[in-house]
């Protein structure tokens, strides 16, 4: 019979991770920092591929739920050049294969999939050590002490866990985010709604851009991009949303205003991300008693693989460990090897030369028309 398996964090590929092993009976905790799952906003749409992302989710035994998140019409994707001019609009005609849902609601699916004493809130891992036989010890903010010999970090870009397996940490990609939102864009923000379409935005030109999501209840979200040093902004108090909002839309001079409404326009704080990734080839060698998956084990610049790929691990993990109750070594070394292969196919696939490089925007009308025909 395994031993109880203790995951350290509740995103989608641990919860996935959960679930997978709370259905064959084995018995799981999973340890999250955040006191709640109201506690912060869970990100915007995913869509979710037939390759990995849905499959996982059929493992777990949540496809009609998942169904039920779907948003329709959201297939849609838009390119505009920074005055506005729309260079491709790809309608959603339904026949899609990467239906769009809400990060938050599909995380709400997959905790309501689970007992509620699975997921243990407001426990903040502090540190861990190895105490021999494959066992680790887990210290959490309030002092106690976790004990397992089946530990798995889940627990994204800077996981505590991947030290006890790796000494590689993320580094920065170049690439600076600010995150805002119109809510209720149709009726109150109706010329930024008509430019953002039903769907996805691209508006693109070399070295930066405005990307834009239509989410449920009429909810623009957009995360305005910038190829920038680490220390963009470092001047700036980032509390201080006025002088944040003006610093990045004069970056955006001359660009049409229903375009920079969704910058000065914003209903929130903008929320400044620099985005980081670990080495391409990263892996290590067969710790006893622990693994990674997600963003922990792979994370990369966003090509919209990330949260798929993050789900595929935790379904593919629990299935490894399924197949070798009694063995759980045999189980991660299967899985480590099929995820260090998975991750590196997608490694690639970094999508900022398109959409920011010298032939931006028409490198990225290039590639979506591509997707399409083929």
């Amino acid at each position: 019979m395994t031993a109880p398996v203790t995951i350290i964090g509740a995103g989608l590929g641990g919860l996935v991770l959960a679930r997978v092993l709370h259905v064959h009976g084995i018995p799981v905790t999973v340890y999250e920092a955040e006191p709640s799952p109201a506690a912060r906003g869970q990100g915007g749409m995913l869509d979710i591929h037939p390759w990995n992302g849905q499959p996982a989710l059929d493992a777990a035994g949540l496809t009609e739920g998942f169904r039920e998140l779907i948003l329709p019409g959201r297939e849609s994707y838009r390119v505009l050049d920074r005055s506005g001019t729309v260079l491709l609009d790809l309608p959603d005609d339904g026949t899609g294969e990467r239906p769009e849902v809400q990060r938050g609601e599909l995380r709400r699916l997959l905790l309501d999939s689970l007992p509620h004493d699975v997921v243990r809130w407001g426990h903040k891992v502090t540190g861990m050590r190895a105490v021999g036989g494959g066992r680790h010890e887990v210290s959490l903010a309030d002092g106690t002490t976790v004990g397992t010999s089946l530990l798995v970090g889940a627990d994204g870009a800077w996981s505590r866990v991947r030290p006890l397996l790796s000494a590689a940490t993320p580094t920065y990609v170049g690439v600076s985010n600010v995150e805002t939102f119109l809510f209720d864009g149709d009726t109150r923000h109706p010329a930024a709604a008509d430019v953002v379409g039903s769907g996805s935005l691209f508006a693109l030109e070399p070295g930066r851009g405005i990307l834009a999501h239509r989410e449920s209840g009429g909810t623009l979200h957009t995360y305005t991009q910038l190829l920038k040093p680490r220390d963009w902004l470092a001047d700036t108090d980032i509390t201080d949303a006025a002088t944040v909002t003006a610093r990045v839309v004069e970056e955006f001079d001359g660009w049409a205003p229903e375009l920079t409404a969704l910058i000065t326009d914003s209903d929130t704080p903008p929320v400044l991300r620099r985005l980081f990734t670990l080495p391409a080839a990263h892996r290590w060698d067969r710790v006893p008693g622990v693994t990674l998956l997600g963003d922990a084990a792979h994370l990369m610049p966003p090509n919209g693989e990330g949260a798929n790929l993050a789900m595929l691990d935790g379904a593919e993990l629990g299935r490894s460990i399924v197949a070798h109750p009694d063995d759980v070594e045999t189980a991660f070394a299967e899985f480590e090897q099929a995820m260090f292969a998975r991750a590196a196919a997608e490694a690639g696939d970094d999508l900022y030369p398109v959409m920011f490089g010298a032939d931006a925007p028409h490198s990225m009308v290039a590639m979506l028309s591509g997707e399409l025909a083929s």
